[in-house]
């Protein structure tokens, strides 16, 4: 793998109808959000071949929205991604690198992908001022996005928020 993109959903709805986390649907400025940080991530080449997504829905509709700006991107759902901690990410990650994946995207859920975001920023030698800046937050929309060299050494080459870009970025 030469580059890892980890996203976590567009802002979804606070409840659906039968209370279930699973069914909460996009709100419609999730969408927007999506689209336009991966409208920014296309325009800075960090663009997936492959792409692991969440099944609940809102994850789901992320992944439609952001389709559309990578229309070559291979998508696949993946039942252990739901609400992962950033160790079983880690290993879905790990699995797709021996596979052959070139650049990897992940869309999921917090905390897992804020804490893999940070693991990776501290293997990296991130300076303190970005360790405390992520630390601080990764707001729906949020894309963390990783150079990886042949040793499987993770280089942080940015952080992508929808408030950078037009949007209204959020929790």
């Amino acid at each position: 793998m030469q580059r890892l993109i980890l996203m976590r959903h567009g802002k979804a709805e606070r409840a659906t109808a039968g209370g279930e986390d699973f069914e909460r649907a996009l709100e419609p400025r999730g969408r927007r959000d999506a689209a336009l940080v991966a409208e920014a991530l296309r325009v800075a080449g960090a663009v997936p071949d492959t792409v692991l997504v969440s099944p609940a829905l809102r994850t789901a509709q992320t992944w439609e929205a952001v389709s559309a700006i990578f229309p070559e991107a291979r998508g696949r759902r993946i039942p252990a991604l739901y609400h992962a901690p950033a160790e079983r990410i880690a290993e879905l990650v790990e699995q797709e690198t021996a596979a052959g994946a070139g650049t990897l995207m992940v869309i999921g859920h917090n905390p897992g992908l804020h804490m893999l975001t940070l693991d990776l920023l501290r293997q990296g030698a991130a300076p303190p001022s970005l360790m405390a800046a992520v630390g601080a937050r990764f707001p729906t929309s949020t894309a963390a996005v990783f150079g990886v060299d042949a040793a499987g050494r993770p280089a942080y080459e940015g952080l992508f928020l929808a408030k950078d870009h037009g949007g209204g970025g959020g929790e």
